[in-house]
C-alpha cells in the first residue's frame, strides 16, 4: 500500500476543459473548496439560495455534532426543487428520465410529464391517507414507477425507505417491523436476468405481522396476476387513472426526515439511518454539479439500484436537482449480454456516468475487443464509490474506456454521510489514481488513532468527521440510543466513520477498507485494500477479494479469493504469481494461507464484493447470512464448492 501511494502521481485537468466548468478553473474552485471549509456557514447559505424556498430560514447553521440542523427554519418541498422549478425556468419540455427494461421495453418523461405522474400517485397516497411525516414502504426494482413513489413522498412531505426488491421474504419483515409503514408500494414482480422473481407474494406473507399497514399498491410490471385483497389492495395503473395531475407540494421544514434507508453492516439487526429530505437536497445539489460537472443537457446514468441510497443520491437528488436527464436501467449490467452495459451508453448517449469499483473491472475483463463495436465519445465523466479502486483499473477507465478524454473521479461515501465528502470536481480537481480524492465542499475530515488523537500524514488510522454537514445523519429510526453509541461515542465530537484511512503529503486520502476488516498477523496490522492491490498487480487477476481467517500460531492469516481474466487459464502459475506479488509488495507475513480462483464473487446488485460471506464460507464452510439481496445468490455456491474441494485435497 505504501508503495502505492508513494508512486502515485497527480493527473492534472485539462485547462481547456476546466473553462466550460462551473468554477472556469482549477484555481477559482480552489477558492472556493478552501471558502467552504474555513466559513462552513456562509458557504451552505449561498449554496442554499441556489434553491428555492417558501420561506427564508433563520440560522444557516444550529449546533453541533451529533446534534445539528442546517437552514433552520427554512421550508421549501424536496420535490418542488427537483421538478417544478425546472418547468418554471422554462425546461419542461426537456427529458428528465429515460427508462429501460431488461427486456428492452423503453418510456420517457420529460419534467413536465414527470410531474403529471408524481401529481397524480401524490392525490393516490393522501387518498390513502398518507399525510406529511408519514412513513412509506417502497419495495420495488428499478423502475420509473419507483422514481415516481420518491418523488411523490417528497411532494406530500411523507417519509420512505425503499427497500432493495431482492431482499429474502426474512430481511423484509425485519424491515418493515422495524420501520412500520403504513402503505407498502410493491410490484407484482421483478425481472433480473430473465428471471421473473415474486414480490407481491412476499409481501402478502409478511403483512399480517405488520399492523401499521393499511394499504398496498402494486405496479403490474410482469402480467402474474398476484392475489388482491379487497380494501388493502391497489393496483398502481387503476388508482393512477382515477387521480388528478394537479397537486400543491406540502411545505416542509429543511430538517423534517424525508429519507429512512436501512443497512446491516456486517454485524446486528438492520439501522434505519434518517436523512433529513430538503437538506439532503440541498448539498447533493452542490455536490453532484461538482462532482459529475452537470450541464443541462447531460445524459446521466447511475448503475446502482434504488434499493442502496447511491441511486437516491444520484440518480434522484443530484441529478434532478440539477436538471439533467437520467437514464435508469432495470436489469443486470451484463445480462442478456456481456457488453450490455456498453450498449447503454452507446444507445442514449451517456456522458456522465456514476457506477462502482467491480463495475469497471467486470468492464475491464471482458477485454478491448469489447468495445470496438461501440462509439462511446460521449463519455465525458464517470465518478465511482463503493469500495477502495485499484489505480491499475483507474488508468484502463481513463485510457481504454474513454481514450484518454474523460475524467474519472474516485470518491468515498456512506449510507449515514449520504453523498461523499471525499472527492474530487470533475476537470477541476487534480486527481490521484487510487485515492478517493480530498477534503471536498464544507467538510471537515481528519484521521486517528483508537484514543482519538491525530495521526501524522502518511499514516493509516480511523477516519472521522469533525463538522456536520447538511446531508450527514440525523440520527437512526426509533433508535436515538443507538445513533449515539454506534457514531459518536469513540471520539468524542466527531463522526466516527468505522473505516481505516491515511492522508498522503499532498493532502488526499486512501480509504483502504472497514476497520473490522483489517486484521493483524503476528501482530502486524494489514488492510484488505493493501493485500488486493498487491494481488490485482497480477495481469490475469481480474477482481480479487481478502479475508483474515483465524490461524492458532499468528492470530489472522490473509486468504484470497480471485478471479480470472478471459484469456488466461486457472492453473497453478496463476496462484504462485499471486503469492509472489503480495510477497513483492508487502512481504512475508502477507503470504497468503490459501488462494481460490472462482468464476465469480458474491456481489451486492451495486457491485459491491461481500467479503463477510466469503469469510463464512472459508471459516464455517456455510452461509448463514441472507443471500437474497446478492446479484447472484448462486455465487456463493460455486465458492462454496471451491473453498470445499480444496480443503478436501488437503486431507
Amino acid at each position: 500500500m505504501q508503495d502505492i501511494i508513494r508512486e502515485s502521481k497527480i493527473v492534472y485537468p485539462d485547462k481547456e476543459r476546466q473553462k466550460a466548468t462551473g468554477a472556469g478553473s482549477s484555481e477559482a474552485f480552489e477558492n472556493l473548496l478552501k471558502r467552504s471549509q474555513e466559513d462552513p456557514e456562509a458557504f451552505w447559505n449561498q449554496v442554499a439560495q441556489e434553491l428555492h424556498w417558501f420561506q427564508p430560514w433563520k440560522k444557516t447553521i444550529s449546533g453541533s455534532l451529533p446534534d445539528f440542523e442546517f437552514f433552520q427554519g427554512g421550508i421549501s418541498n424536496p420535490c418542488y426543487n427537483l421538478l417544478d422549478r425546472h418547468i418554471e425556468n422554462g425546461a419542461g419540455n426537456r427529458t428528465a428520465l429515460i427508462w429501460e427494461g431488461e427486456d428492452g421495453t423503453t418510456s420517457f418523461y420529460t419534467y413536465r410529464m414527470l410531474l403529471a405522474e408524481v401529481n397524480r400517485f401524490s392525490n393516490v397516497l393522501q387518498s390513502l391517507g398518507v399525510k406529511k411525516g408519514d412513513p412509506v414502504a417502497i419495495y420495488l426494482p428499478n423502475l420509473a414507477e419507483a422514481f415516481i413513489a420518491i418523488l411523490a413522498c417528497f411532494r406530500i412531505g411523507a417519509v420512505y425507505s425503499t427497500i432493495f426488491s431482492g431482499f429474502s421474504e426474512q430481511s423484509l419483515k425485519d424491515r418493515l417491523s422495524s420501520y412500520e409503514p403504513k402503505v407498502v408500494v410493491t410490484a407484482d414482480a421483478s425481472l433480473r436476468r430473465g428471471k421473473i422473481t415474486p414480490l407481491k407474494e412476499k409481501v402478502d406473507r409478511v403483512i399480517d405481522s405488520i399492523s401499521s399497514v393499511d394499504a398496498v399498491l402494486v405496479v403490474d410490471r410482469s402480467g402474474t396476476n398476484p392475489s388482491m385483497e379487497k380494501g388493502r389492495d391497489f393496483w398502481w395503473h387503476e388508482e393512477r387513472q382515477r387521480a388528478s395531475i394537479h397537486f400543491k407540494p406540502v411545505p416542509v421544514e429543511a430538517n423534517e426526515p424525508g429519507i429512512v434507508f436501512y443497512t446491516s453492516g456486517t454485524t446486528g439487526k438492520p439501522k434505519g439511518v434518517v436523512h433529513a429530505g430538503m437538506a439532503f437536497v440541498v448539498q447533493n445539489y452542490m455536490y453532484a454539479k461538482y462532482h459529475m460537472d452537470h450541464h443541462p443537457d447531460d445524459v446521466f446514468w447511475c448503475t446502482a439500484d434504488v434499493g442502496w441510497l447511491t441511486m437516491h443520491i444520484w440518480g434522484v437528488a443530484g441529478s434532478l436537482a440539477n436538471g439533467v436527464t437520467t437514464v435508469v436501467y432495470e436489469g443486470a449490467p451484463n445480462y442478456p449480454d456481456q457488453d450490455r452495459f456498453y450498449q447503454i451508453i452507446d444507445k442514449y448517449r451517456v456522458n456522465k456516468l456514476f457506477t462502482a469499483p467491480t463495475a469497471l473491472r467486470m468492464l475491464r475483463s471482458l477485454g478491448e475487443k469489447a468495445l470496438e463495436p461501440y462509439d462511446l465519445t460521449c463519455l465525458d465523466v464517470v465518478s465511482l464509490v463503493g469500495e477502495p479502486f485499484d489505480p491499475e483499473t483507474w488508468h484502463w477507465t481513463r485510457d481504454v474506456l474513454g481514450d484518454g478524454n474523460i475524467c474519472v473521479n474516485n470518491t468515498w461515501g456512506q449510507t449515514e454521510t449520504a453523498g461523499c465528502p471525499l472527492a474530487g470536481a470533475a476537470w477541476l480537481t487534480p486527481m490521484k489514481p487510487g485515492s478517493a480524492g480530498v477534503q471536498f465542499l464544507g467538510v471537515d475530515v481528519g484521521i486517528v488513532d483508537d484514543e482519538g488523537n491525530p495521526v501524522p500524514r502518511g499514516t493509516l488510522g480511523n477516519l472521522v468527521i469533525r463538522k456536520p454537514f447538511p446531508m450527514l445523519c440525523r440520527t437512526l429510526w426509533k433508535e436515538p440510543e443507538r445513533y449515539y453509541q454506534k457514531y459518536f461515542s469513540q471520539v468524542e465530537g466527531s463522526y466516527y466513520a468505522s473505516d481505516i484511512a491515511l492522508e498522503d503529503e499532498d493532502g488526499y486520502f486512501w480509504v483502504v477498507g472497514r476497520s473490522d476488516d483489517a486484521f493483524n498477523v503476528s501482530g502486524h496490522r494489514l488492510s484488505t485494500m493493501e493485500i488486493e492491490n498487491a494481488v490485482l498487480e497480477c495481469d490475469a487477476v481480474s477482481e480479487a477479494a481478502v479475508i483474515g481467517a483465524p490461524d492458532k500460531i499468528k492470530g489472522e492469516v490473509p486468504v484470497v479469493f480471485v478471479t480470472i481474466r478471459e484469456g488466461f487459464s486457472t492453473s497453478e502459475d496463476v496462484k504462485k504469481q499471486i503469492e509472489q506479488s503480495i510477497v513483492k509488495g508487502i512481504g512475508q507475513l502477507a503470504r497468503p494461507q490459501d488462494i481460490f480462483l472462482v468464476e465469480s464473487m458474491p456481489k451486492t446488485v451495486s457491485g459491491k464484493i461481500m467479503r463477510r460471506l466469503l469469510k463464512e464460507v472459508q471459516t464455517k464452510g456455510s452461509v448463514a447470512s441472507d443471500v437474497t439481496g446478492l446479484e447472484d445468490p448462486a455465487a456463493i455456491d460455486h465458492v462454496r464448492e471451491v473453498v470445499t474441494e480444496s480443503m478436501d485435497s488437503k486431507i
